[in-house]
């Protein structure tokens, strides 16, 4: 009996999502079929023009817009913003730094502050309780 080896495939969404980029901006062709992971490695890899494009220029999925303007997705649905934006988009709030972004970047950098400190506690306790052992 042979075996066979079915190539494990991916929705669109998922291989988007894994890329970076906002699935709708993506070209027909790639939403409308499945990715197999080595499509997506080789995409990752050596990336086409219009995935490049669309890392570069956007429209970008929110997850990547929160990151760039330094805030939690919450946060960006905080500040009433619930599509993609482009990369110019992003920059133009960024320099209009409205008072909504500049709280929810204050929050996120006390949120870091915060995990940083509970990850020392945690080191802290665990060279306490090895050092007892």
């Amino acid at each position: 009996m042979t075996q066979h080896q079915n190539a494990q495939t991916m929705k669109p969404a998922t291989a988007a999502k894994k890329l970076g980029v906002y699935l709708d901006a993506t070209p027909a062709d790639f939403r409308e079929g499945s990715v197999s992971r080595a499509e997506l490695s080789a995409l990752q890899a050596d990336p086409p023009e219009w995935l490049s494009e669309l890392r570069r220029n956007g429209p970008h999925p929110r997850p990547v817009v929160a990151a760039k303007l330094g805030i939690s997705i919450s946060g960006l649905a905080r500040g009433g913003v619930t599509d993609a934006l482009t990369t110019e988009q992003i920059e133009a709030l960024k320099a209009e730094n409205p008072e909504w972004l500049q709280k929810e970047r204050a929050t996120q950098a006390e949120v870091r502050k915060e995990n940083v400190r509970i990850k020392e506690m945690r080191a802290e306790k665990a060279a306490r309780a090895a050092d007892r052992d």
